[in-house]
């Protein structure tokens, strides 16, 4: 049974790789249901709701760029996620976006960056990641617009009308990014002009991530933000979730994770959540799909110690 006090979580499939440069994320929504999402947040007292996957024809008034590749897949798929995203959060609901890659969080974040503004709320977004994702066509290696979100939704990387000129964007200052290792120079570069706020993996070698996250819960609570939090496999070091196909070594640990997650439950700020990267052929039995969905549960109130032992 639902619990009276918890908001309605719906979640919607974005089977979308193309921003990625390699197949298989598309297969990241499957995954995370068959590794039983929905039945880990039904049994901690939610209303779930499955919306299914967006599946968009390619948006045909989009240009092709060679240095934004598939844009119009992705536009596509941004635009649709958009409108889902906005319409559960305005409807009062909380949405969870199952990737699919980490491009979808343009159309995820603007949907709740527009929902922020209607509720007279500052946006403030999480974002749990290897990589800082702040190119844009001109700065990024390799074309693929799954390293170019966050400079997207922060306004600062308009290459294609994808969405209105005059929607709102969030502030970089807002911008609180968790375990990254892994920045382009021209990145690095942008990122401290901009003033993101950026805690490596030295920093939480340095300080402990529970130090990090009070710092970042006290800013959101200080304002009285909505968060977004959005959660790459690659976070993760990759012997403990190998199914991504950007691995970085030296990841955030399960405890670390499972802290973070704990603590933000703790704080009652979460709004919504993007679950992305995913590449389940990839994967190793299904392994990161599990942790993924245990990250999610621990988000939403599963502790650790309600873990039952597992036979080894």
């Amino acid at each position: 049974m639902a619990h009276p006090d918890k908001k309605p979580i719906t979640l919607v499939g974005v089977p979308m790789e193309e921003g990625s440069g390699r197949r298989g994320a598309a297969m990241g929504p499957a995954a995370l249901r068959i590794a039983g999402i929905d039945r880990a947040l039904i049994d901690l007292g939610y209303e779930v709701q499955d919306a299914g996957d967006i599946r968009p024809v390619p948006a045909r008034d989009l240009p092709v760029l060679p240095k934004a590749l598939n844009l119009q897949t992705v536009g596509a798929f941004v635009r649709a996620l958009e409108a889902q995203t906005y319409d559960i959060a305005a409807a009062g609901g909380l949405p969870i976006l199952l990737g699919g890659d980490h491009a979808l969080s343009i159309g995820s974040v603007a949907g709740m960056a527009r929902h922020a503004a209607e509720v007279g709320r500052p946006l403030f977004v999480l974002w749990l990641d290897a990589h800082s994702d702040f190119n844009s066509p001109e700065t990024s290696p390799s074309g693929n617009i799954h390293g170019m979100p966050v400079a997207h939704f922060c306004g600062l990387s308009e290459f294609a009308p994808i969405f209105p000129a005059e929607r709102p964007f969030v502030d970089p200052a807002r911008v609180y990014q968790v375990g990254i290792r892994s920045v382009d120079p021209i990145e690095r570069e942008l990122i401290r002009e901009h003033g993101v706020n950026v805690f490596d993996m030295r920093a939480i070698d340095e300080n402990g991530v529970a130090v990090i996250m009070k710092r970042i819960i006290e800013q959101v609570e200080l304002a009285k933000g909505l968060l977004h939090v959005s959660f790459d496999v690659d976070f993760l070091d990759p012997d403990l979730a190998p199914g991504v196909g950007t691995t970085v070594p030296g990841g955030a640990t399960f405890r670390e994770a499972h802290l973070i997650m704990e603590m933000l439950c703790d704080s009652g700020l979460v709004s919504s959540l993007d679950l992305v990267e995913l590449n389940p052929f990839l994967d190793d039995r299904g392994k990161s799909a599990r942790i993924l969905v245990e990250m999610a549960a621990s988000l939403f109130g599963r502790r650790i110690f309600d873990r039952p032992t597992r036979a080894a």
